[in-house]
């Protein structure tokens, strides 16, 4: 889950950064790639290593066919770790994703303020994308962390296995939606197909 969402940011980054770059995106060069791959996971790690060490711990989730931080013990060790992994591995992501898409936007409104007629179709296609990834973003991440932040902070047995399924479902599955997002509102990659 967290390389997914890390992975999210990183990627809005990098394509904030080609799109308002000076120059051209090189294919034949990785170096970016695998340092935005290797940053990703590294990041993840960092964050998924400490219940392993004594930060919290790591049990069955939902139904129990799942594992995950233990969401449901209330010392101050666990409840340390997930408020930092809500900060550290939510909400920065999604900081960054926000401002890389919020001046990517700004800068295609500039660059259509140029260019009048087809700019503007250019603007408004990128800012459904982008409308439409935070949104989704959003939708998979934000039920999840609720329900885990009502685990750790609420009543206990607040949150049954039987509550936690969809949240962690729609979590798990982030990864599909980019890239179906992109595909079907990328102009150029859906004439490409």
């Amino acid at each position: 889950g967290i390389v997914s969402l890390i992975s999210l940011a990183v990627l809005s980054y990098e394509r904030y950064c080609t799109m308002t770059g000076t120059t051209e995106a090189d294919t034949t060069n990785y170096r970016k790639t695998w340092t935005g791959i290797v940053l990703s996971w590294t990041y993840s790690l960092v964050w998924t290593a400490p219940p392993l060490f004594g930060w919290s711990s790591y049990g069955p989730e939902g139904p129990g066919t799942i594992c995950s931080v233990n969401w449901h013990s209330k010392d101050a060790n666990n409840t340390s770790y997930i408020v930092c992994l809500f900060f550290f591995c939510l909400v920065i992501p999604f900081v960054i994703i926000v401002y890389s898409y919020g001046k990517l936007l700004c800068t295609i409104r500039q660059v259509s303020g140029i260019n009048k007629g087809m700019g503007r179709t250019r603007e408004q296609r990128v800012l459904i994308m982008v409308v439409v990834m935070v949104i989704c973003f959003l939708l998979c991440w934000l039920p999840y962390a609720t329900v885990a932040l009502k685990a750790t902070f609420g009543k206990p047995g607040l949150i049954t296995p039987a509550v936690n399924i969809i949240p962690s479902i729609l979590a798990k599955s982030s990864t599909v939606y980019n890239p179906i997002i992109y595909i079907f509102l990328n102009k150029q990659v859906s004439k490409m197909l």
